[in-house]
């Protein structure tokens, strides 16, 4: 029978960016015996958020109003939604751009083939 090793103390650090540094440059399983861990689940962690201003024209504010309403959610909701389903198709389509999306010039650059 294979005897059981004795995890090293963990240190006490001065700050966040130093027990960072150090969980950057040691292995965990030195430390922690991961046979004892148990799965938790946390279901009131957010994600943080970042406040951003955007500007979006009238109509178009009141169409995602109209949907959001549809759905009897709220406006920034639905808006978060559809940028996420936006941002996991371009991620599956890497080099891929919608033509849609170009502005005016990168359409014209594309139509006339001149460079971009």
């Amino acid at each position: 029978m294979r005897k059981a090793r004795q995890p090293k103390p963990i240190p006490d650090f001065r700050s966040e960016p130093a027990e960072r540094e150090f969980w950057e440059t040691h292995d965990t399983t030195d430390y922690l015996d991961w046979s004892q861990g148990r799965f938790v689940r946390l279901p009131n962690l957010k994600p943080s958020t970042t406040t951003i201003s955007l500007r979006l024209p009238k109509p178009l504010l009141a169409d995602l109003k109209v949907l959001a309403n549809k759905r009897d959610v709220p406006c920034q909701s639905l808006l978060k939604i559809f940028v996420a389903e936006r941002v996991a198709a371009e991620q599956r389509l890497p080099n891929k751009r919608l033509p849609r999306l170009a502005g005016p010039a990168t359409r014209r650059r594309r139509a006339t083939g001149a460079g971009g």
